[in-house]
C-alpha cells in the first residue's frame, strides 16, 4: 500500500516536470513582445514562468486524472 502511494507520488512529480518542460518549449515559440511594456523584461520572464507552471501542471493533472480513471474502470463491471 505505502509502496504504491510512493510510486504514484513519484509518477506525479515526474509527470508535472515533463509537462512543464514541454509547455516551456511551446511558450517560447509564442511571440509576446508586442503585448509587453518596454523595460519590463523581468516581469515578462516571471509571467512566462508562472504561465508555464500553470499550464504544465493543469495538463499534467488532466493526464494523471485520466490515467487514474482508466484504472478504476475495472470496478464498473
Amino acid at each position: 500500500m505505502m509502496q504504491t502511494m510512493g510510486q504514484q507520488a513519484l509518477f506525479g512529480m515526474i509527470s508535472h516536470i515533463i509537462f512543464i518542460i514541454i509547455t516551456w518549449q511551446v511558450v517560447q515559440a509564442v511571440n509576446i513582445d508586442p503585448l509587453l511594456r518596454k523595460g519590463r523584461v523581468f516581469e515578462a520572464r516571471v509571467f512566462m514562468i508562472f504561465l508555464t507552471i500553470a499550464i504544465g501542471t493543469t495538463v499534467s493533472n488532466f493526464f494523471l486524472d485520466f490515467l487514474n480513471w482508466s484504472q478504476q474502470l475495472i470496478f464498473l463491471f
